[in-house]
């Protein structure tokens, strides 16, 4: 470790170390941040995945594959056979809270194949 940044490190763990032997308290010694975020998912009944996917302007298909699921799945959602796991509801809580966004991101991931 002969790099400034190298050196810097090496020395903050010392000093950690040793307030750590010392019993001191750590949040009054260093710099301390607790990051605390709300993620937990919505819960999305057939309806709310249908206005999700219209959003995009999307069919099941093209929203299945944007979402990393199967078209089997979507089409489950929307008729209420199934729900949604939490990582596909908080990926549609995103698209939700930034349509445009979402959408801009899947015309510049369409591709158009001729017949």
């Amino acid at each position: 470790m002969n790099s400034p940044i190298g050196k810097q490190i090496v020395e903050g763990l010392r000093e950690f170390t040793e307030a750590l032997e010392q019993d001191k308290d750590i949040r009054q010694e260093f710099n301390c941040h607790r990051v605390v975020l709300d993620l937990e998912p919505s819960a999305y009944e057939p309806e709310e995945v249908k206005k999700t996917r219209k959003m995009l302007g999307a069919s099941q298909v093209v929203f299945a594959r944007f979402l990393g699921v199967s078209p089997k799945t979507v089409r489950a959602w929307e008729q209420g056979r199934n729900t949604p796991n939490d990582m596909a509801s908080r990926f549609m809580d995103e698209i939700r809270a930034d349509p445009d966004r979402w959408r801009s991101r899947l015309r510049d991931l369409t591709t158009s194949k001729a017949s």
